[in-house]
């Protein structure tokens, strides 16, 4: 595919930047499904929040394109062999794992309408509705400004110069996978649609994998390149369901139990599938400490914020303490992965536990350096529930740089979950 030349035709129409429902992360639908069973008429708002204020994206992006994008997504709905695909293929080892009352009601989607409002240099961009509806424009919305950003700096550029910054994305790209290649033991996934370049560097991205890591990459969170590159569609489950249900609790208590009532529905979903546990919403070692022994008993964890040392140390304690084995146990590390990184990690875990990456925007949108300024540098744009009924959502994390929801209420999860100060870590992605 030649990508330059796609982006130097400058003709949008051809490439829209979402193109189908399930040009999504796999967790996404999972999470869906689940959602639409235990909590479908939860009235939710998400909204758009840009950590990097630097950069000004009401500045870079047209307000009339940036409709035109958002609108697009509305038009669609599922086609036939989008449908066929969800409901028929074999995910982790399972036959229909979408059930058909889910499936008919996603069949006949068209996602709710938007706020968009522009509030000085950047854009305020809400959705609000049920939050099976709602929960779906999380991940189209990043990728639309991501890409939009992405296309105001390209738009300046001529045919041969786009040749030679893709040619060297793609060099460079290339050369990370060959650090790879020669690693025993990995285990690595596509985890990068929400903060890609573009849709179709992303699908350029996992064919990289495929060809250049082989059964090392085990495949890719977006429903859509996973569907057309026959690979394995990956993903579990994220911050955004004990954010909401954890805001749904109606004193302390309740807030102290949400975290573990989320993985119970989980639990009864999937009939025992997919459990792996993401324990830092509001502090992983509390999570730890406070979890029932049933919990113990799941797959693994996936790490995504904070020291990614300490926390797999952590997970490995926990296991110990509860009387499990941490070498039959999966660790995933998702949080702002570089080669380095992993490599780094792989040399503390390997062999003291099932060690794995879900490997995000330094994967599917790495071109620092090599645009003048670094305009085309990856920053940190978020989509997150900011209440449930009424309610303000908390994250608190195991950064604070990474913490949502309003002063006081932070306060109050902080106090109900027993956390503590907190070192702060630069989120780059």
């Amino acid at each position: 595919m030649d990508i330059a030349t796609r982006v130097y035709n400058h003709k949008w129409k051809i490439d829209p930047i979402v193109r189908s429902l399930i040009d999504t992360d796999f967790y996404k639908l999972l999470m869906c499904q689940s959602v639409f069973r235990n909590k479908p008429d939860t009235q939710v708002t998400f909204s758009l929040i840009n950590r990097t204020t630097s950069i000004p994206l009401a500045h870079l992006i047209d307000e009339g394109e940036l409709r035109e994008q958002l609108d697009h997504v509305r038009s669609l709905s599922l086609s036939r062999g989008e449908s066929t695909w969800l409901r028929g293929n074999t995910f982790y080892g399972k036959r229909q794992m979408f059930r058909p009352d889910f499936m008919e009601w996603f069949e006949n989607l068209r996602l709710p309408p938007y706020q968009l409002e522009r509030k000085g240099d950047q854009y305020e961009l809400t959705f609000e509705g049920t939050w099976p509806e709602v929960m779906l424009w999380e991940i189209p919305a990043l990728a639309i400004l991501m890409e939009l950003r992405g296309r105001a700096v390209l738009n300046a550029m001529g045919r041969f110069e786009l040749q030679v910054l893709y040619a060297r994305a793609m060099t460079l790209l290339w050369e990370k996978i060959e650090r790879l290649r020669g690693v025993e033991g990995l285990f690595i996934a596509d985890f990068g649609t929400r903060r890609r370049h573009s849709f179709l560097w992303q699908d350029w991205c996992v064919q990289a994998m495929m060809e250049g890591l082989g059964p090392k990459f085990t495949g890719t969170s977006n429903c859509l390149i996973a569907m057309r590159r026959e690979v394995e569609a990956i993903g579990t489950n994220a911050h955004e369901l004990p954010m909401v249900y954890s805001a749904l609790a109606d004193d302390d208590a309740a807030l102290a139990r949400a975290p573990y009532d989320v993985l119970q529905d989980w639990h009864d979903e999937h009939e025992g599938n997919l459990r792996i546990i993401l324990p830092d919403t509001y502090g992983s070692q509390g999570f730890f400490d406070r979890a029932p022994d049933w919990l113990a008993g799941w797959t693994g964890v996936r790490i995504d914020s904070g020291d990614p040392f300490a926390a797999g140390e952590a997970a490995i304690d926990w296991w110990k303490s509860r009387g499990e084995d941490p070498t039959t146990k999966r660790i995933i590390f998702s949080d702002g992965l570089s080669v380095d990184r992993i490599l780094e990690l792989h040399d503390r875990f390997a062999g003291r536990a099932l060690v794995s990456y879900g490997w995000g925007t330094l994967l599917t949108n790495d071109f620092r350096g090599l645009v003048p300024d670094d305009a085309l540098a990856p920053f940190s744009l978020v989509c997150k529930a900011v209440s449930a009924n009424g309610r303000p959502t908390v994250k608190l994390s195991d950064n604070p740089e990474k913490a949502l929801g309003p002063a006081d209420e932070v306060e109050r999860y902080k106090r109900v979950f027993g956390v503590g100060e907190q070192e702060r870590i630069a989120v780059v992605v």
